[in-house]
């Protein structure tokens, strides 16, 4: 028998549908019911191009015994993402201030009134060697949490929210003091790869923002270590299995330290930070690579347009002013007018093999 997402107008909701799970979507009644039977709520939210919240669907979600914990001890409302970004941004805020990572799916434990008092991402079906718990130990430990220790409940949303009302607020003023600034890149060096490129380790994700950081810091201080960190890292991304070589841009990640083997997911707004951290190293070292590489990414964010392609050309690398690594007097790329594609990019795309939607953006770890 359907659940009550049977009826509702997002695709990726309807495909849960047949679910054991008693599903509510987003909206009064299912709090209501909450509060009415005394019951905690599991939120899940994902969306129609996550690879993962499809893995924990079929892996929990379509589990009878899973369904019989999640319909005996909790209210469960399932949500789309792109349906309904407000409720997802507020809850991956919660959770990250949770468990410092966010992502998708994201599977949030709320009080009757909505407030957020565990969470995570991705959970697989069983404890796995990785450390992550198993999903129907989760349930039976945080169902056992609500019931026995409310006050522990209490306080935990209550942190959460104080911390994110304290330390999440964006617009809340504060002085960045170079002590900051050298923090950040003290920090940033200690989660360098040396081998690879990269800060961390797998599933690797590309962090442009901290490249463009440290390439706007080694302007100023012309520590040569900077320099190092954003040229490997560039470079490594650039030769590695993330960048799609045939197509252009980049996937979402690696799922090795390496950035040999890619996670298959193409975010425009992922690519959109990338081509600018490609475009700050190519004005500010001059590699061919990371032209090239910029280029690729305009070429497949174009690539639905079937009657013009604009072509990117450059000036000369020249210096970048030391407050801000994009502020560059040579190397900015200018944009002539549109024409029609180019033989180069009608052959490179004759060539191209058609891509297949495989998608996450939640990984066992960020998501």
């Amino acid at each position: 028998m359907p659940n009550l997402l049977a009826s509702e107008p997002s695709a990726y909701l309807k495909s849960a549908a047949h679910q054991p799970v008693q599903w509510h979507p987003w909206g009064d009644p299912a709090f209501a019911r909450a509060r009415a039977e005394d019951k905690p709520i599991l939120l899940d939210i994902g969306a129609v191009w996550c690879h993962w919240c499809h893995v924990m669907d079929g892996e929990s979600y379509e589990d009878a015994a899973v369904a019989e914990t999640l319909n005996r001890d909790f209210v469960c409302i399932k949500v789309d993402r792109d349906e309904r970004p407000d409720v997802d941004a507020r809850y991956q805020r919660a959770v990250q201030a949770l468990t410092g990572q966010g992502g998708w799916p994201l599977t949030a434990f709320l009080t009757p009134e909505g407030e957020v008092f565990f969470g995570g991402t991705y959970f697989p079906p069983e404890d796995n060697h990785y450390g992550r718990p198993g999903f129907l130990s989760v349930l039976r430990q945080v169902a056992g949490l609500y019931r026995q220790q409310r006050d522990k409940v209490a306080e935990n949303a209550t942190a959460i929210r104080r911390h994110m009302a304290e330390s999440l607020d964006e617009a809340k003023l504060g002085e960045i003091t170079p002590a900051t600034l050298e923090r950040a890149a003290s920090e940033m060096a200690r989660l360098f790869d040396i081998r690879y490129g990269g800060f961390g380790t797998a599933p690797k994700f590309p962090h442009p923002a901290a490249v463009q950081f440290l390439l706007a810091r080694w302007h100023d201080t012309r520590e040569d270590w900077m320099r190092e960190v954003v040229e490997k890292t560039l470079a490594g991304m650039a030769k590695g299995g993330i960048r799609d070589h045939v197509g252009g841009g980049f996937h979402r990640y690696a799922v090795d330290e390496r950035w040999i083997v890619p996670h298959f997911e193409k975010m425009a707004y992922d690519n959109s930070e990338l081509l600018r951290a490609y475009l700050d190293g190519y004005a500010a070292l001059g590699h061919p690579l990371f032209e090239e590489v910029a280029q690729g990414i305009v070429s497949w964010v174009l690539e639905g347009s079937p009657l013009h392609v604009a072509r990117l050309t450059w000036r000369k690398p020249g210096k970048c002013t030391t407050t801000r690594a994009r502020t560059c007097s040579g190397g900015r790329p200018i944009q002539e007018k549109a024409r029609g594609r180019s033989s180069r990019t009608r052959s490179r795309n004759s060539r191209r093999p058609a891509t297949s939607a495989k998608p996450p953006t939640s990984t066992p770890h960020r998501t």
